[in-house]
């Protein structure tokens, strides 16, 4: 004896049972279960079914009903699942049957959608069968079982939610999200916009105020983020990359934007505080951005190159902000992940190229001198050995091909690239640069040039400024010592300053005209920001940037590769 049936119509049943008016439509289908249910397969059943009691020589009987199965949002596929649970021996035919009858009562329904935000999560809770209508975002969202819910990124909520109203869904908006609160006061911009600042503006506003902004280091791109917010003047997450250009972004907003100081807040170190134009480091927004998502429709990203991150991409799928901003003078990204950007930030919509704004009068004319040096006897014997053993250690492999073997464990590679590292400091801290440093910057004193010098190394920044008596400002620099280090130099006090790649960006010296590259690397991004930091105009002003290389080595060809930068106006 079977342990149940399953039919359609059994009049006499029902009939018998009195249940006949539960029914309403008389062509519903009827499961009829003999066995004993346990408790969580009964309440499963009564989700998509009515209960209709016992009969004594046929056992339980359920009757299949659309508007719980539309309300709970469940699909087909879930029905039969539930109901091949409860009546195992149910052949494919009557399933298939069921499963027919139900996708029939759904594709009929106008579903509704609940919208609710769980820290970095957005939820969607559906009441209806939601299936084709998210087909054409079904890539944006997961769903997660457990909860019957459909989840995604806050970023993707103005998609999510205009993409469920044009299919027809009643969407039920629980998130607390605002794309119009605007801030206390419309700032005013106080100072005349540059002609191409404006026209980045435009096509900002053009693409629905998303988007990127890519001008050179010095072009005052800072305004083009403040004046952003006066043309559309709602709340404002701005997301800086060093504390300087954090206090930078204050002070402009408070300066050439009559905000009131009350209504800037730092989002930083012991300093937390969220107000209607809040601004962060990359760190702080990342480690806090469960606290900072739900209050700004707008987000502007400083130095956008950094977002594709893994960490940092957190704050931009994080945020819910429909409006979005990124600024940076090189969006390429040397590991062609500046391609994320583009769904993130809304694409490139302005560009401008260093020569293009030389050639327009914003940013002075330039030159580069490469300037060559020997290795000496010692480090050219040294040089040949290490070169020796990478070569005999690499096996001919490519860089990136030893780097994946080094992180598999293969320790002829790992000793590799010890060797490499080795190989390049050698290069980079030749003797021989101290000396032409030495005489390059008594040759620009007498002219009264202001000089920046750029190394990759903290023991090589410290010994140049020893011997030039000039400050430095490292990585490792207390915070104190560098701001009184740049105050210096911006007030003339001291025209020589020694950085490592602390000065890459996020450092205003306006009136600096030479810089000089004692050891950088091959990145065209390093290049363009250490060169930018030179072309702040000023009147008859030529900026120099001087390239130390030790000939006969690696260095030659990432001296040309970076200068690459300077003819590609992608960058």
């Amino acid at each position: 004896m079977k342990s149940q049936s399953f039919y359609f119509n059994h009049s006499e049943t029902i009939l018998s049972l009195g249940l006949e008016h539960l029914l309403g439509e008389s062509k519903r289908p009827i499961i009829h279960v003999r066995r004993w249910l346990g408790d969580e397969e009964f309440r499963e059943l009564l989700e998509i079914a009515d209960y209709l009691g016992r009969s004594p020589s046929s056992g339980s009987l359920f009757a299949i009903n659309p508007s719980k199965i539309i309300e709970k949002g469940y699909d087909e596929e879930y029905v039969g699942e539930v109901v091949k649970k409860a009546s195992p021996g149910i052949s494919e035919k009557e399933l298939e049957e069921i499963i027919g009858y139900v996708r029939e009562k759904i594709s009929g329904s106008h579903p509704k959608a609940i919208l609710r935000s769980q820290g970095s999560r957005l939820v969607i809770e559906p009441r209806g069968f939601l299936g084709s209508y998210i087909e054409d975002i079904r890539g944006l969202l997961r769903y997660d079982r457990s909860g019957k819910v459909f989840v995604t990124y806050p970023a993707y909520y103005v998609k999510v939610k205009e993409h469920l109203i044009s299919r027809g869904v009643r969407v039920e908006d629980r998130t607390g999200f605002s794309m119009d609160r605007y801030l206390p006061i419309k700032p005013s911009v106080s100072v005349k916009l540059r002609e191409y600042q404006e026209e980045a503006i435009s096509a900002w506003v053009a693409n629905n105020y998303r988007g990127i902004v890519s001008l050179p280091t010095g072009s005052g791109k800072t305004v083009v983020g403040v004046a952003a917010v006066a043309r559309k003047p709602v709340w404002v997450l701005v997301v800086a990359y060093t504390r300087e250009q954090m206090l930078q972004w204050r002070d402009h907003f408070i300066r050439m934007a009559s905000i009131r100081p009350e209504h800037v807040g730092l989002y930083y170190s012991d300093e937390k505080r969220i107000a209607p134009i809040t601004i962060a480091t990359y760190q702080t927004a990342f480690r806090h951005i469960d606290k900072l998502y739900p209050y700004f429709p707008m987000v502007i990203i400083d130095e956008v190159h950094h977002l594709p991150a893994d960490k940092f991409r957190a704050i931009a799928l994080g945020m819910f902000s429909p409006y979005r901003l990124g600024l940076s003078a090189t969006v390429t990204r040397e590991d062609g992940r500046h391609e994320e950007l583009f769904p993130l930030m809304g694409g490139v919509v302005y560009h401008k190229s260093p020569q293009e704004l030389i050639e327009a009068g914003y940013l002075s004319p330039y030159r580069i001198e490469v300037v060559k040096v020997d290795l000496t006897p010692e480090e050219k014997k040294k040089f040949e050995e290490l070169r020796k053993k990478y070569r005999e250690l690499s096996r001919g492999m490519e860089f990136e091909d030893l780097l994946k073997a080094a992180k598999s464990g293969d320790p002829m590679a790992v000793e590799a690239l010890k060797v490499r590292s080795e190989l390049r400091q050698l290069i980079h801290n030749a003797k021989r640069k101290l000396e032409k440093v030495k005489e390059i910057v008594s040759r620009e004193k007498e002219k009264g040039s202001k000089i920046l010098i750029f190394t990759q190394y903290i023991d090589q920044a410290e010994e140049i400024g020893k011997e030039l008596k000039a400050p430095v400002v490292t990585g490792e620099t207390e915070k104190k010592i560098r701001e009184r280090n740049f105050q210096l130099f911006r007030e003339g006090l001291e025209r020589v300053l020694v950085l490592t790649t602390v000065g890459d960006e996020g450092i205003d010296i306006p009136d600096a005209n030479v810089g000089i590259i004692v050891a950088g690397t091959g990145s065209k991004r390093q290049f363009i920001q250490r060169l930018g930091r030179l072309l702040r105009p000023k009147e008859g002003k030529e900026a120099v940037l001087y390239e130390i290389v030790t000939r006969g080595t690696p260095e030659e060809f990432e001296s040309r590769r970076r200068r690459e930068a300077l003819e590609d106006n992608s960058i």
